[in-house]
């Protein structure tokens, strides 16, 4: 079992990183940044439905200063959402502003709400770490989810992904008379092998969400995650298989029940070619973001050496050896995919 027993660094964005940014339209200059929020001078613990305590807290900003702020956070929403048309906005306000104090970023969590219809949507500003970054954009690149996210210096704005969340999933829902747990457990083994394709680190079940779509009489499965601050960071290869987690054992056993290791090694094959697919036709935009990766330093040099050698391992191959950063990893690992 892949446990991460001390916190992770935080590594600041740098020029090279920055300039792709730049270059692909994530980069903006915005109206408020992470520091601006942590002027606010009150806080309440926030509760969910059933009056559980979320662990994170509401807070509240100077009366002096609260108008202001919550107007550049619908400036900052109508960038993410709209390139930056604030006619979206009118009949939109700030709900809410939620901190998140335990998480790795300490991230804020802004509720946006439609005033004539009551809909809501979340946003999130971070501290801006540069493998949460590299984490985004490999997801966006890879994987069939688009993400939606943006920079500003050291500020890092990142879209809600909707779903439900795969503990809670597992508590409520594996259970149901109408899943599907073949697709189920395929979308698993696909969502498996991406993570450690690219080198995704901390897949439990708190850490991605399961979107769920009925078709007619089927109903179809997405695992996505949700946080990327371990992209490519441990040494350990088993931190990059979701199927070793503790946490994920409900579908792990589900999954010996009804998949045959031919069909797992089927599903297996079926992702790493969409994944070699998307890879091609984003062949330019994928060796701009290894550039800088390639020669970023995101992971402590002795955890780079120690995948190194599990990655060798792993493929029975050289291939890793000389690489010098968790960048070289990733390119390595793609050069494979690419042709599988």
């Amino acid at each position: 079992m892949p446990l991460i027993s001390r916190k992770k660094l935080v590594y600041p964005i740098r020029q090279p990183l920055r300039d792709y940014l730049t270059h692909y339209n994530r980069e903006h200059k915005l109206p408020i940044q992470y520091s601006d929020l942590l002027r606010y001078d009150n806080s309440a613990s926030l509760f969910d439905k059933r009056n559980r305590d979320t662990l994170w807290e509401t807070v509240y900003f100077p009366a002096s200063e609260a108008n202001d702020m919550l107007l550049g956070l619908k400036q900052i929403y109508a960038i993410l959402k709209a390139d930056g048309d604030m006619s979206v906005t009118g009949h939109l306000t700030i709900d809410r502003v939620d901190l998140c104090s335990y998480g790795n970023t300490q991230p804020f969590r802004v509720r946006v709400r439609n005033l004539v219809n009551d809909n809501f949507d979340y946003f999130y500003i971070k501290n801006a770490d540069a493998s949460r970054v590299y984490g985004l954009e490999l997801e966006h690149i890879l994987s069939p989810n688009r993400i939606s996210y943006l920079t500003s210096g050291q500020t890092l704005i990142e879209e809600h992904i909707a779903g439900i969340p795969g503990d809670m999933f597992f508590e409520q829902q594996m259970n149901d008379a109408d899943r599907n747990p073949v697709r189920l457990c395929k979308e698993f083994v696909k969502f498996n092998e991406r993570c450690f394709v690219r080198l995704l680190g901390d897949m439990h079940s708190s850490n991605f969400v399961v979107d769920v779509t009925p078709d007619f009489d089927e109903v179809y499965y997405r695992i996505r995650a949700i946080d990327f601050d371990q992209q490519s960071y441990e040494g350990r290869k088993s931190v990059y298989m979701p199927q070793y987690y503790r946490q994920n054992a409900p579908i792990i056993k589900l999954g010996t029940e009804y998949l045959t290791p031919e069909s797992v090694r089927q599903y297996q094959i079926e992702e790493r070619s969409l994944m070699a697919g998307r890879l091609r036709v984003e062949q330019a935009r994928i060796g701009d973001l290894m550039a800088a990766m390639r020669f970023d330093a995101i992971a402590p040099e002795p955890n780079v050496r120690q995948l190194a050698d599990s990655l060798d391992r792993h493929y029975h191959t050289r291939l890793f050896d000389t690489g010098r950063s968790m960048g070289d990893l990733v390119w390595r690992s793609l050069e494979l995919l690419a042709g599988h």
